[in-house]
């Protein structure tokens, strides 16, 4: 009679078996499974009649291999709610296209000699106007009144040297300071018409132009006239 004691092995291929299941890969998991009972069974078959299998090890085996094909199940669960999910939010996002949106964020469109941004100021002061093209390039600096809550700032498209800036993306940002020159809080958001939509990313986007807005920064929408 052989007499062989695999025990080791049998554990080795468990712990292959849960670091597999941390990467995801079902195939390892499956083939590392039918290894393990091959394995086992060639234990059980050649273990030696004085030192017979364990039975608690036994158990502890087979109870770990079981959480590891749940584990497995529910992975595939998740994924396959992630893909409704993501099918249901795609669906959703369709119905902007065609409807003006207002969104967080700081780039927007110059389109006919016009730029427009909303802005939120915490309280009243003086803010150090900025905006820079696409290339990250300052074309206009200037300064501009706050009061405390929302209001609107506009640009014309003409550069701080006097001439005009070709249309396209551009970014605004903001340093708020009241009267004892303390730091305010100034959030930019930017409105338009929503032309299209990028699927290509984890949440939808937006397509304004060239300007892309996440889903998930919306704060309305509104009926295009």
């Amino acid at each position: 009679m052989t007499v062989s004691n695999t025990g080791n092995l049998s554990n080795s291929q468990i712990a292959a078996a849960q670091n597999n299941t941390a990467t995801g890969s079902g195939t390892s998991i499956a083939n590392n499974f039918d290894q393990f009972l091959t394995l086992l069974t060639t234990q059980l078959k050649n273990q030696n009649p004085l030192d017979p299998l364990d039975t608690n090890q036994f158990t502890q085996q087979l109870v770990q291999f079981a959480g590891v094909e749940q584990q497995l199940k529910q992975n595939e669960t998740l994924t396959a709610l992630l893909g409704v999910s993501k099918a249901t939010t795609g669906a959703s996002a369709i119905g902007f296209v065609g409807q003006t949106v207002t969104a967080d964020g700081a780039a927007t469109q110059l389109k006919e000699g016009k730029a427009e941004w909303k802005l939120n100021a915490s309280k009243g002061g003086t803010g150090t106007v900025t905006i820079k093209d696409a290339s990250g390039k300052v074309v206009f600096s200037g300064t501009k009144t706050l009061t405390a809550g929302d209001q609107t700032y506009s640009w014309d498209g003409k550069t701080s040297t006097g001439s005009t800036a070709p249309e396209g993306e551009y970014t605004i940002t903001i340093d708020g300071r009241d009267v004892s020159g303390a730091a305010i809080t100034v959030k930019t958001e930017i409105t338009g018409k929503v032309d299209g939509i990028d699927f290509s990313t984890t949440v939808p986007t937006l397509l304004i132009g060239a300007i892309k807005v996440s889903l998930d920064k919306v704060k309305s929408v509104k009926a295009t006239s």
